[in-house]
C-alpha cells in the first residue's frame, strides 16, 4: 500500500517538461551573473559530451523513425491512404513555405541581423574537456537507408526485418525519453549560463517573446484557412466547424500529445459531419503524419535564428529543407518535443546550425510546444471532411458495393 502511495505521489509532483525548460532558462539567466567562471565551465563541460552524443544520436533517430513509418505506410498501401497521406503531406509544406514566407517578411522589422554574432559584453565558457562521439552515418545517408529499407520492406512483405525496425525505433524512443528528455534541462540551463555571460541573453529573451506572438497568430490564420478549404466541399460555415474542433484543440494543450487527443478528435470530427468510418480512418492515421503546426513554428524558429546570426538563407534552401521535413517528422515519437529531435539533423545538414542554435530551437519549440500539437491535430479535422467528401458519401450510398468497401478499407 506505502509502495502504490508513494507512486501516486511522485506522479503528482512530476514537473511538466515546459515548466522545467522554463525554470532551466530562468535559472540559467540569473546564474549567468554570479556564477565564477571555473564553476561555469562544469556546465560548458557536461553541454559539450552531451551535444556530442546528440550528434552521435541524430542519424540513427532519422533512421529508427522514418523506416518502420515508411514501411507500415507501404504494407498498408491503398487508394484512400494514399491520397490521405498526399493531403497531409502537401498541407504540411504548404504550412512551412507560409511560414518561411511570413517570417523573411516581418522578421527583418524586429530582429537585429546578426544580434548574436557577436560577444561584445563577454566571452565564452569553455569546456574543461570533450569526449569525440562522431556519428555512425550523416544525415543523407541516414535517410536514403530509411526510405531504402522502408520501401524495400514493403515491397518484399518482410516481417522480420520489420521487427527488427519497430524495436530499433522502441530504443531509440527509450534513448530519447529516458536520456535526452531528462537532460535537455540541464543542457539548456547550461546554454543560457553560457549566453548570459557572453552578453547575448537580451535580444534572444526578446526576440523570443515576439516569435511566439506571431507563430500563435500564423497558427490560427492556418486553422481558419484549412476549414475554409474543407468548407467548400461540406458547404458548412468554416467558423462553425472550426468552433466544433475546439475541444479537440484544447485537450492537445493540455495532454501536448496527438494520440492521446485521439477519441476526442474523433468525437468532434464526426459532429462536422465526417461518416464513422472515413474519421476512424483518417484521424489516427493524420494524428501521425500530419504535422501543420509542427512544421510552421519549425521554419519560423530556424528563419528567426539565422537572422540573428547573420547566417545567409534563400528560398532554394528552405524549400529543400521543408520538404524534407515534412517526411522527416512523420512517426515522430509520442515524447514532448518528439518533432524537432527528428528534425535536428536537417537543421544542422541543410540550413547550418550548430549545437548553440539547435539548442536554442529545441527551448523555443517546447515553448510552444502544445500549440503545434493542437494545430496539427484540429487541422486532421479539415482533411477528414476532403476525404469524407470523396469516398464517405459513396460508402454511406453504396454499403454493399465491394469496391467501395476496399476504398475504405
Amino acid at each position: 500500500m506505502s509502495e502504490n502511495i508513494t507512486t501516486t505521489e511522485k506522479k503528482r509532483i512530476r514537473i511538466p517538461l515546459l515548466l522545467q525548460i522554463l525554470i532551466a532558462i530562468c535559472l540559467g539567466i540569473g546564474c549567468g551573473y554570479f556564477f565564477p567562471v571555473g564553476f561555469g565551465r562544469i556546465f560548458a563541460t557536461f553541454n559539450a559530451i552531451f551535444s556530442q552524443f546528440l550528434g552521435f544520436l541524430i542519424p540513427l533517430i532519422i533512421l529508427g523513425f522514418i523506416t518502420p513509418a515508411i514501411a507500415d505506410i507501404g504494407k498498408k498501401a491503398g487508394f484512400v491512404l494514399l491520397v490521405t497521406a498526399a493531403l497531409a503531406y502537401l498541407d504540411t509544406i504548404f504550412a512551412g513555405f507560409i511560414s518561411f514566407f511570413t517570417g523573411d517578411a516581418l522578421f527583418p522589422y524586429f530582429i537585429s541581423p546578426g544580434a548574436l554574432a557577436s560577444t561584445p559584453e563577454g566571452h565564452d565558457l569553455t569546456p574543461y574537456f570533450t569526449i569525440e562521439m562522431p556519428p555512425l552515418m550523416t544525415v543523407m545517408t541516414g535517410l536514403v537507408l530509411a526510405f531504402l529499407l522502408g520501401i524495400g520492406m514493403a515491397a518484399i512483405q518482410s516481417k522480420s526485418l520489420k521487427v527488427i525496425a519497430d524495436e530499433f525505433r522502441d530504443i531509440i524512443t527509450l534513448s530519447i525519453a529516458r536520456v535526452i528528455i531528462p537532460l535537455l534541462p540541464l543542457y539548456i540551463f547550461g546554454i543560457f549560463l553560457n549566453m548570459t555571460v557572453a552578453g547575448q541573453v537580451g535580444p534572444v529573451l526578446g526576440t523570443f517573446a515576439k516569435i511566439i506572438v506571431i507563430i500563435f497568430i500564423l497558427t490560427f490564420l492556418l486553422l481558419v484557412f484549412q476549414f475554409c478549404i474543407a468548407a467548400l466541399f461540406n458547404k458548412k460555415n468554416p467558423l462553425k466547424m472550426l468552433m466544433t474542433m475546439m475541444p479537440a484543440y484544447f485537450t492537445a494543450l493540455g495532454t501536448q500529445s496527438s494520440a492521446a487527443t485521439i477519441p476526442v478528435t474523433l468525437r468532434q470530427t464526426m459532429r462536422l459531419g465526417v461518416s464513422e468510418d472515413i474519421a476512424g480512418f483518417t484521424i489516427p492515421l493524420c494524428a501521425t503524419i500530419h504535422m501543420s503546426g509542427s512544421t510552421l513554428k519549425i521554419v519560423a524558429c530556424a528563419v528567426a535564428l539565422m537572422l540573428m546570426q547573420d547566417l545567409p538563407y534563400d528560398f532554394p534552401m528552405f524549400a529543400g529543407f521543408i520538404c524534407m521535413l515534412g517526411i522527416t517528422i512523420v512517426a515522430a515519437p509520442g515524447v514532448p518535443g518528439g518533432c524537432i529531435m527528428a528534425s535536428l539533423g536537417l537543421l544542422g545538414g541543410i540550413l547550418g546550425f550548430n549545437e548553440a542554435n539547435q539548442a536554442l530551437m529545441i527551448a523555443l519549440y517546447i515553448a510552444m510546444d502544445s500549440f503545434g500539437t493542437a494545430c496539427n491535430i484540429t487541422g486532421d479535422g479539415y482533411i477528414s471532411v476532403i476525404i469524407d467528401h470523396f469516398f464517405g458519401s459513396e460508402r454511406r450510398t453504396a454499403d454493399s458495393d465491394p469496391v467501395s468497401r476496399t476504398l475504405s478499407e
